[in-house]
């Protein structure tokens, strides 16, 4: 018996391709040409390097809220400690409310058109309305003797000139004294703001609102880009000793540890809270609605009175808070790692019964998620603020949409939208909050890694409290938007023309949504589910997160930890997924039968005629005939393959030892299965047998099977049962965009228009 030859099984480069443009759709180059060299700062591991630094930046802060004119006075002092190895001739402090000056530039730098059919207050707004004058007033920059320090504002940054250079392991004090209009973020949708209410009140989120220190690190030296409205923060750590006067009505919270709780909080409110503290199943209500209705009545011109809360935080590198005295607060107590955290919602009438129904145990379960996926949440609280069209992060507070009907009613949609917007908030203070990516550059590494962890975090949640799934839909799961690998497809089956990499300026991102939200986290649960595995890509994600907390990583950071971490060679990934615009499309080309024949074909003996080899030299060879072909006979096909399988075996006593001969299978049906590639994507590839007995059989061939050949692979594949269907990506895990070549024998596809019409 003889074999047909196994050369055409072989993975040759298609030979109509110039070496050359074989060379550049190498997908499985390592990416020395992309990744940065590493160094002392830096290592090649992906980890800290031995000279790795970062600076400090400590404020002390003044607060005062004038909430009858909306306008925001504060006084700062900034203790700056240059910890890197260079002489620092000058300080960049940004200056983000300037974003909002009368006569800002970020408005210029977006395209618009007339629109023939603009509603009133939409053409006013464009083209009748003076602009709002949002940003800083600067008043003083004085250094730590009350000397004024000359300084330079151009536009977001301003540039403030030492007596003298700031040595390493120096540091430098100096105040700033500013004001500004605080802006309505209902009217123009801003990351801060006030909510005008119709009762004459204004529920105040208050972020970006201080002059804020730059980074400096080895990576950017000064990150001093301008803040244009959409990239947003790169900030270093610090403390913050902040106290901030509100009317005396007003119940707030923010950033860091309230030390005078006792002084602003009333007996029952203090009663409540020591309750929540030991809550850690059901949220206790602090403030009551009908208590926050009640003090609704007043208003800032009625309001004379103030009340001073003081908060402090340590190691943070923002700082955020919120003010009304309208709001409601409940809180439950969450046990992490051997800490407990109090999970806080703050909302207004108008968020119930919605947030008082969920908003704190979806709070309670991005702190449980997350700390298993990365690290123990190291803050004692984390504070989710309801506020209109909002979706905003700063440490340990964040601000959240999703809001009842006026008569209370809310439909799944606005609930699981409200749910999961809680979730990505308050993961943010995982990304970027403590491991301290540079969001104005590479926004994808906190809003993409965040939002692969909120979808773990969303199915852990439909687990955790079945109930919020059995709403109108009834579902058996979390119906998570981003994630899944099929979710992406319709974006990664767009016009390529009008796309740009993962790998892009936050500012230059194109498709925002899709490409540093969506695409990354799809990306990151491929790799979990489909490529490493959990168990692999948990241990190297959680590598990742522990080592740089409270650090300041790149990109080639994190890609070089997740290979570091788990020993699995991705540069093929990371450069298919985050530095083109590629997609994934895998085809079954054809699958072929083989049968066992005692002659020999063809093709063999004109090889053996070519090469002067005696025919009776190839009797040791087991020979196979491809169904159709030329040396097919029709009765093999009809033939009972049981005599495949006593010539096998007879083969097998004469060539191979008893021993093994036990341990080889027994196959009875042979088949050869080309699979093509009209994507240009490396995926693995999985095939679902489904055989003739209704018995399936998964196989997952390793995207390295593309590695010899980019475009075509074929695989041989034995079994003691018939094939009648081959599947690839059965279960949608490589976000393949066209399924309807990924099945053999080729199914017909359903016009869905001709189905709606009939």
């Amino acid at each position: 018996m003889m074999l047909v030859s196994f050369g055409s099984f072989a993975q040759e480069a298609p030979k109509e391709e110039k070496a050359t443009e074989h060379y550049n759709e190498n997908k499985f180059r390592q990416m020395y040409q992309e990744f940065s060299t590493p160094n002392e700062y830096r290592s090649a591991s992906g980890a800290p390097g031995p000279a790795y630094y970062q600076q400090r930046a400590d404020y002390k802060m003044d607060i005062r809220l004038d909430d009858a004119n909306h306008h925001l006075y504060g006084y700062e002092t900034i203790t700056y400690l240059n910890q890197s190895p260079d002489v620092l001739e000058y300080l960049w402090v940004q200056l983000d409310q300037n974003m909002r000056a009368k006569h800002s530039k970020s408005p210029l730098i977006e395209t618009s058109r007339i629109n023939p059919y603009a509603t009133a207050e939409g053409f006013a707004g464009e083209f009748l309305k003076e602009p709002f004058d949002g940003g800083f007033n600067i008043k003083k920059v004085l250094d730590s003797k009350g000397n004024p320090l000359k300084y330079t504002i151009n536009q977001t940054m301003m540039r403030v000139e030492m007596p003298e250079a700031l040595e390493p392991g120096k540091d430098f004090e100096f105040d700033i004294e500013w004001d500004y209009n605080i802006n309505d973020h209902v009217d123009g949708r801003g990351r801060s703001g006030y909510e005008q209410t119709p009762d004459g009140n204004r529920s105040y989120v208050i972020a970006q609102f201080y002059p804020r220190m730059a980074v400096y690190n080895d990576v950017e030296g000064w990150q001093n880009s301008q803040f244009w409205g959409r990239d947003e923060f790169s900030l270093p750590f610090g403390s913050f000793e902040v106290n901030i006067t509100v009317p005396s009505d007003h119940w707030l919270d923010g950033t860091g540890k309230l030390t005078n709780r006792k002084d602003v909080y009333t007996k029952e409110e203090m009663n409540r809270y020591e309750r929540a503290m030991k809550s850690y199943d059901k949220p206790v209500i602090i403030r009551t609605q009908a208590e926050a209705e009640k003090l609704a009545q007043g208003s800032a011109e009625t309001t004379t009175t103030t009340k001073t809360w003081k908060l402090e935080a340590d190691f943070v590198r923002d700082f955020g808070w919120t003010s009304s005295r309208r709001y409601i607060a409940d809180a439950m107590a969450v046990k992490v790692g051997k800490s407990d955290v109090m999970a806080v919602s703050i909302y207004p009438p108008e968020g119930n019964p919605l947030w008082e129904q969920w908003s704190t145990y979806a709070v309670a379960q991005t702190l449980k998620s997350y700390s298993r996926m990365t690290f123990d949440y190291p803050y004692h609280k984390a504070i989710s603020v309801h506020a209109k069209n909002q979706g905003m992060e700063y440490p340990m507070i964040c601000w959240n949409y999703g809001r009842p009907e006026p008569d209370g009613s809310y439909s799944d949609r606005v609930k699981y939208g409200m749910i999961s917007v809680i979730i990505h908030e308050v993961g943010h203070n995982y990304f970027p909050m403590i491991v301290n990516s540079d969001e104005r550059q590479w926004t994808w590494m906190d809003e993409g890694l965040n939002t692969f962890v909120q979808y773990v975090a969303e199915q852990d949640f439909g687990e955790s409290y079945p109930a919020a799934l059995k709403g109108d839909t009834n579902l058996d799961a979390y119906p998570s938007r981003r994630g899944p690998a099929a979710a992406i497809v319709p974006y990664m089956g767009g016009d390529q023309r009008y796309i740009a990499p993962i790998m892009s300026k936050g500012l230059n991102t194109y498709q925002f949504g899709s490409n540093a939200y969506a695409k990354p986290a799809t990306g990151l649960n491929i790799l979990r589910e489909t490529i490493m595995g959990r168990d692999l890509f948990d241990y190297a994600f959680r590598t990742y997160s522990e080592r740089w907390m409270f650090k300041h990583p790149t990109p080639e950071d994190f890609f070089r930890t997740m290979e570091d971490a788990s020993a699995v060679d991705l540069d093929w990934f990371w450069r298919g997924w985050f530095y083109s615009t590629q997609y994934t499309d895998m085809a079954i080309g054809d699958v072929e039968r083989y049968y066992v024949s005692n002659e020999i074909n063809k093709e063999m003996k004109e090889l053996a005629e070519a090469r002067n080899i005696p025919l009776d030299r190839l009797q040791g060879l087991v020979y196979m005939v491809k169904e159709g072909s030329e040396d097919y006979k029709p009765e093999m096909k009809g033939k009972d393959p049981k005599e495949d399988a006593v010539a096998l075996k007879e083969y097998l006593m004469d060539n191979f030892t008893p021993e093994e001969r036990a341990m080889m299978k027994n196959p009875k049906y042979f088949y050869q299965i080309t699979v093509e590639k009209p994507g240009g994507l490396v995926m693995p590839i999985i095939l679902e047998y489904t055989y003739a007995d209704g018995t399936t059989e998964m196989v997952t061939h390793p995207a390295e099977i593309w590695r010899l050949n980019d475009k075509q692979v074929t695989l041989s594949k034995g079994t003691s049962k018939e094939i009648v269907k081959v599947v690839i990506d059965p279960n949608l895990e490589t976000a393949d965009i066209d399924v309807t070549n990924n099945t053999w024998p080729k199914e017909a596809t359903v016009d869905k228009f001709e189905e709606m019409k009939n």
